[in-house]
């Protein structure tokens, strides 16, 4: 039930609260009011002026900083001032009473999430009726842990926190007294999580088959009685569950490619005949997406399969990479450096453990964790084209250096958790980056042997890769070889630790100095590791670079790269330049010998280590427990993984560039040197196989029993061919099986004629930022928001939003920008969603995975058309798939998941607008049957949205 906060004029139980002057955003001014009734409103740039004096009640002091910044163009400097101010922030106190709860950052969406109901005025009054309430959630005792709570606010209070003291004086109202001289222990979450459980092997499962009835059986409990009858979805999960059936012959398997339109269903198409194989057979389905977004849908739709939340808990598992996961020991680390004098570090270490404590799985990134609560700690400075994530804390083991069960918190770890709760699941989440590059690893290495090493997918018999559009990018991602000056300095921090004072990381041997301790051929090569590991590139190795003056192998190798870019790049972009490797310029030849002979004198001690290690596995077997067995292997592993795969990998690369050969068969290598924040990032060799699903076939597909490739866009939808599933076995790696393919497909049960109209706006010069503003701004105006516009670069978004905010805010319609506000994207999505006339600007991110159904989106307008970065593996792809076929396939796929944003559901209604008369009519046919491409000036386009979006909708085919 919806509760209501206490009058703000009438507050006296929490102090002088209703006193503090409270501010929000009001369009693209400052709405600000004092508690008792009395309001205002100020312009952008005195609103800046008045925060960086004055601190108010606000909400997400960083999102409202920069905006009001944007709207005044004002600069980094004054953005900063207005928002460090130490104002009383509500993000900060949601965070705080309700971790790991959802919440949007704005005062409309906390008081959502608290169940306040209107009628409390403006949005400054808002934020007093939301800070009340979760303040009397604290003097109610609806508060679990109290005593940690206590201690945290003690410390708080020492730490300056704005809040603590209205924390203080609602936990007093609750009778629980703070004590001063509390122990500073409220940190050590890692000390009061519960231990996992190790339940041993997990024995394989069973092999009996699902029957298309029972799948169409379960298909009808999931959506329910009274639910709306849809042929196709039944038949989809009955064609579903032909995958589910065991091997006949040891060399051929079960594959099905499965395009469903979108709104067919096909998420619960293939979770029913998966749960029916699961729950008979004791067996785990692997459900791998490519967007966070699906990730969180799909868990969100299990529901449906396990109602009841402890056994959702138990059946159905998201796992990720390592570097998802907080890593306690990092945590533990970071509360031990953390300086007294530091308020908001140690506000934001008291935020991290109350987030753990009440974490469903530990996951920073996608999980329960605040992603908006990054940027009110860490700044990415003027430029930045992202918002700051968990990684920039340093929180998760991003740089691989767990130490397994060395760690004092191995029993707690939330990964090892996450590994061990796969094992026992009937569902699997994961993300096709996990699948395709641990299946790379268990193809080159062997799978894992020990029971704590699971990370693997070595166990997956049963696949679904949903969002299957994107298995030939994910692909070509994990199958792809690097030597840059990151990759290589990386691999250097991993062996050597941080070298750099101030700089974390635990070197190699602090890592397994107490495993090689007692056997003198490990000390030996762990000796030699890290000694050759200078030769890779060292800290501050980019100044070095730039100067000319290169130290070691790599640095030197990496300096003569650069140049050779410098002098033939044809394009100076702002995010990466490339050029050729071939023919070298002079001296990348010698320096290439060089580094190889270097690499090679890493690479032998690094096997000789790996060998040591797994030697004490068969040397200790009658003593080693469980645990050390695990560490054992596991670092054995990383260390081939590093060594084989990676520097073995390099060396392979500089051996081909430096015979002056043709490229090896199949591969494609190009030297580069990257950007980020307008300035130099990267330099290195890279190396991509020109079709990436040719080693997917080999390490996924051919390895499980079973596998479903599914989206709504599988196949390309060229002139003259209307059923064309030669791009989608392409794309798939379907073509490169030695046996044959089961496929499917199921249009869209949508009436797009009637439901959608698409537009290509013929006088709007593409070139003139203003004309394309203008477009844009007008557009918008006439959908009465509910727009989303997707740009091809972040430079002409940036512009074009700086020219949109102010008038798009002074007709009430809230603007949102990717690469501009300093909120992670899913959020930016949520905030789209829940508010039904806002704008959001975006690049690709936002043209695939996002699910806005209903009135939230309305329009959607296209900057250009999507063409693909001209580059040198692109120049490859073309010339190996058929050279502007491959070109024009991808700008067809494009537009497709591009439209399919804009009808989520029957009664949905959108317009689809492309600002580029240069759309061809051989890219149209990617749009749905029956919907008209129709070739419009501006004005006729205005027009169109205007009255299409206000018609009802049993008119609309008549008028269109």
């Amino acid at each position: 039930m919806a509760q209501s906060a206490p009058d703000p004029a009438d507050i006296a139980h929490i102090g002088a609260l209703g006193d503090v002057p409270a501010a929000a955003l009001a369009g693209v001014r400052l709405a600000v009011g004092d508690g008792h009734g009395g309001s205002g409103m100020l312009a952008a740039a005195d609103g800046l002026r008045l925060l960086s004096r004055t601190p108010h009640l606000v909400c997400h002091a960083a999102f409202l900083a920069n905006r009001l910044a944007v709207a005044a163009q004002a600069g980094e400097r004054e953005a900063r001032a207005a928002r460090d101010v130490g104002h009383l922030d509500l993000a900060e106190l949601f965070a705080f009473v309700h971790p790991a709860r959802f919440a949007l950052p704005s005062p409309e969406g906390m008081a959502q999430a608290l169940g306040i109901e209107g009628g409390h005025g403006g949005p400054a009054d808002l934020l007093h009726a939301a800070a009340g309430a979760l303040l009397d959630t604290l003097a109610s005792g609806r508060i679990s842990n109290p005593r940690d709570l206590a201690r945290l606010t003690v410390l708080l209070e020492r730490a300056r926190w704005p809040w603590a003291p209205f924390v203080r004086a609602a936990l007093d109202r609750r009778g629980l007294a703070l004590d001063d001289t509390m122990p500073a222990t409220s940190l050590n979450v890692w000390d009061r999580l519960p231990d996992w459980e190790d339940d041993g092997p997990v024995p394989p499962p069973g092999t009996l088959p699902v029957s298309p009835e029972e799948a169409e059986a379960a298909l009808a409990t999931l959506i329910g009685e009274g639910a709306e009858a849809r042929p196709a979805q039944r038949q989809y999960s009955a064609e579903a569950a032909e995958a589910f059936a065991p091997r006949d012959r040891p060399e051929e398997n079960h594959i099905l490619l499965a395009e469903a339109g979108t709104g067919l269903g096909k998420t619960l198409g293939y979770l029913a005949p998966a749960t029916v194989w699961a729950r008979r057979n004791g067996g785990t389905v692997w459900i791998s997406t490519y967007t966070k977004n699906l990730q969180r849908q799909l868990r969100q739709e299990a529901q449906r399969a396990y109602p009841d939340p402890e056994e959702r808990r138990r059946k159905v598992v998201v796992r990720k990479g390592r570097e998802n996961y907080l890593c306690l020991l990092n945590l533990q680390e970071r509360v031990a450096g953390l300086n007294p004098q530091n308020g908001r570090g140690t506000l934001l270490a008291a935020l991290i453990a109350r987030w753990a404590m009440a974490s469903r799985d530990g996951d920073m990134v996608g999980g329960d964790f605040p992603a908006w609560l990054m940027p009110l700690f860490v700044d990415m400075g003027a430029g930045s084209d992202r918002a700051p994530s968990p990684a920039a804390l340093g929180l998760t083991d991003r740089r691989g250096e767990c130490i397994h069960s060395a760690c004092p918190h191995y029993r707690k770890c939330f990964i090892e958790r996450a590994v061990r709760a796969a094992r026992k699941a009937e569902i699997v989440i994961a993300n096709h980056a996990l699948v395709m590059i641990q299946a790379a690893m268990d193809h080159a290495l062997g799978p894992p042997e020990t029971a704590g090493e699971q990370t693997s997918t070595g166990l997956v018999r049963r696949l679904v890769f949903d969002e299957g559009h994107h298995v030939f990018d994910a692909a070509d991602s994990a199958f792809s070889a690097h030597l840059t000056a990151i990759e290589a300095a990386e691999l250097r921090r991993w062996l050597r630790g941080g070298e750099q004072r101030g700089r974390r990381g635990r070197s190699l041997a602090e890592r397994i100095g107490d495993l090689t301790g007692d056997d003198e051929a490990a000390e030996e090569a762990l000796a030699k590791v890290m000694d050759a590991a200078r030769a890779l590139p060292g800290p501050g190795w980019m100044r070095r670079i730039q100067a000319g003056a290169p130290d070691g192998p790599a640095e030197r190798f990496l300096t003569l790269v650069r140049e050779q870019v410098l002098a033939r790049a044809e394009q100076r972009g702002p995010y990466a330049m490339e050029a050729d490797c071939r023919p070298l310029a002079g001296g990348v030849g010698k320096a290439a010998r060089e580094l190889d002979d270097a690499l090679r004198e890493l690479l032998a001690p690094m096997r000789a280590l790996a060998r040591a290690l797994s030697g004490q596995l068969d040397d200790e077997a009658r003593t080693l427990e469980t645990a050390e067995r695990s560490r054992l292997e596991a670092t054995a592993r990383s260390l081939r993984r590093r060594g084989d795969l990676l520097v073995g990998g390099w060396s392979e690369m500089l051996t081909t560039l430096d015979d002056e050969e043709e490229e090896a068969a199949g591969f494609v290598s190009w030297f580069a040197i990257d950007h980020a924040f307008g300035r130099e990032s990267d330099v290195g060799m890279h190396r991509h196989w020109i079709d990436p699903t040719i080693p997917l076939a080999q390490t996924v597909l051919e390895t499980v029993d079973g596998a479903i490739v599914t989206s709504a866009t599988l196949k390309d939808r060229p002139p003259d061919v209307p059923d064309d599933w030669t791009s989608a076995e392409m794309r798939t790696g379907a073509t490169h099986l030695p046996y044959p393919v089961r496929r499917t497909a199921h249009d869209s049960p949508f009436d797009y004629p009637s439901q959608a109209r698409i537009l290509v706006v013929n006088d709007v010069n593409r070139q003139d930022l203003d004309q394309v503003a203008a477009a844009y701004r007008e557009l918008f105006i006439a959908s009465r928001g509910g727009a989303l516009g997707l740009f091809t670069a972040i430079s002409r978004l940036r512009q074009v939003h700086g020219r949109l905010l102010a008038p798009l805010g002074e007709r009430g319609l809230p603007l949102y920008a990717q690469h501009v506000d300093p909120i992670d994207n899913g959020t930016l999505v949520d905030i789209f969603r829940a508010e039904a006339d806002a704008c959001l600007l975006g690049t690709d991110a936002m043209r695939d995975g996002v699910d806005v159904p209903g009135e939230a989106l309305r329009l959607i307008v296209l900057e250009r058309v999507p063409w693909p970065q001209p580059s040198i593996l692109d120049r490859a792809r073309r010339g190996a798939f058929g050279g502007s076929a491959w070109q024009d396939m991808t700008v067809r796929l494009r537009l497709r998941q591009a439209f399919g944003r804009l009808v989520r559901k029957a009664d949905d209604r959108g317009v689809f607008v492309v600002l580029d008369p240069r759309l061809p009519t051989r890219f149209t046919t990617a749009f749905p049957p029956g919907v008209a491409v129709e070739r419009v000036g501006l004005v006729e386009a205005i027009e169109a949205v205007e009255g299409f979006l206000t018609a009802p909708l049993v008119d609309r085919a008549a008028n269109g």
